[in-house]
């Protein structure tokens, strides 16, 4: 059992099984890499060192044999930040063994509205990952235990609607 006093590093660093993540939002341009989205939008190639620590930490966990993957919800069409996620992140973390589930609810209703940004560990711990109203990451929240079934729930709906990144990508690529 986790405790309550852990934090998202420590879930990252403990988790033994799977690391699961919800995306919700269209926009994330004010979390993470500013500079490499801007260079996206300019028109410029994907750097070499993009997403470097991200992809070696996921080496970590999937040579171990351990399953890191998410399920995006989204519609289209995408914004010019879904573009760069998707066309830049996505296809670079695949290299470090994450797995990438879409939720396209475009023409179909969202079967988890409301349901905010989270990452699960080992269906046994969540953290809650809050955004301001313009989408900058402000922090996560470590739920207690008792929420974990709840969220495991809100994980296996995500992926009995999802479909594969590559097959989305190959039909959808912006």
């Amino acid at each position: 059992m986790k405790s309550s006093s852990e934090t998202l590093g420590d879930l990252f660093d403990s988790f033994e099984r799977e690391a699961f993540r919800l995306e919700t939002l269209d926009d994330y341009s004010k979390s993470g890499n500013v500079d490499a989205y801007h260079a996206f939008l300019a028109g410029l190639p994907q750097p070499d060192s993009y997403n470097a620590g991200w992809v070696e930490e996921l080496r970590s966990h999937t040579g171990k044999g351990k399953r890191v993957y998410r399920v995006h919800i989204l519609s289209r069409p995408l914004t010019d930040y879904l573009r760069f996620e998707l066309g830049w992140g996505y296809r670079k973390n695949r290299t470090g063994g994450e797995e990438f589930f879409i939720l396209d609810v475009t023409d179909k209703p969202n079967p988890l509205a409301g349901v905010p940004d989270f990452w699960c560990f080992d269906s046994e711990s969540v953290a809650v990952m809050n955004y301001d109203e313009a989408g900058k990451y402000t922090g996560s929240a470590v739920l207690a235990p008792e929420h974990s079934a709840e969220f495991t729930r809100y994980r296996d709906t995500a992926l009995a609607y999802a479909e594969p990144f590559t097959e989305w990508w190959d039909t959808y690529e912006a």
